[in-house]
């Protein structure tokens, strides 16, 4: 059987770590990665019709320009990637291509979706710990009777924390599928049949946890 086509978006300067490990999660789980990045990407229309499922990527913050945010000079954003993502996503909208996203990818599937982002889960949740780590140790409580729940096949799970923005509404169509204890979105779906997650950690960093190897067998199956 042929491995499915699974394109991932990364930056074109930085995120070569995490396209290694989104790589080896696909494959693992009977997919076959392309990378995809602003400067590789010529004819998006061509790139996304090429494609069986598709990974929104983490990596720097999603422009203030399109959810109407204050601009921040001191923090690093990639407006290229941004029109990258937004144009495959708006390429795929009428397929049943699978998209997963991870982390900023959460972000850009809700704002695709018509719905929000805070600015700074920091500067919202004063009280919030500043956790930045690769490791699982956040816990997460997922929703009941969702997508994420039936992938993961448990309600709560421990996760890695690399972000300071996070999901505030989740868009048309897509509803809240996971949250910490503190109520910081970390895990949108589409209220549908169609294929369209976003976790706020990165199940890339995990290979070791079961659990969030499925969600890679759950997109190539989707993908199939």
């Amino acid at each position: 059987m042929s491995r499915p086509l699974i394109g991932v978006t990364t930056s074109h300067l930085r995120g070569w770590r995490s396209w290694q490990f989104q790589r080896f999660a696909i494959w693992r789980a009977g997919g076959k990665a392309r990378r995809l990045t602003a400067r590789r990407v010529d004819d998006v229309t061509k790139a996304a019709s090429a494609l069986d499922g598709l990974v929104i990527g983490g990596g720097d913050d999603i422009s203030a320009s399109l959810y109407g945010g204050a601009v921040q000079p001191a923090i690093r954003i990639d407006p290229e990637r941004d029109r990258l993502e937004y144009s495959l996503l708006d390429a795929l909208a009428g397929c049943p291509v699978p998209v997963l996203g991870v982390c900023r990818g959460a972000q850009m599937l809700a704002l695709w979706r018509g719905g929000s982002l805070i600015e700074d889960i920091y500067t919202t949740y004063p009280d919030l710990p500043r956790l930045r780590t690769v490791l699982p140790r956040k816990r997460v409580d997922v929703e009941p009777d969702t997508r994420l729940a039936a992938i993961l096949g448990r309600d709560q799970v421990w996760v890695n924390s690399l972000h300071h923005q996070a999901v505030e509404r989740p868009g048309d169509g897509m509803r809240l599928a996971a949250a910490d204890r503190r109520g910081v979105t970390q895990a949108i779906e589409h209220l549908g049949d169609r294929f369209l997650l976003g976790v706020q950690w990165h199940p890339e960093y995990m290979p070791q946890k079961a659990a969030q190897q499925r969600l890679y067998r759950a997109l190539v199956a989707a993908a199939r």
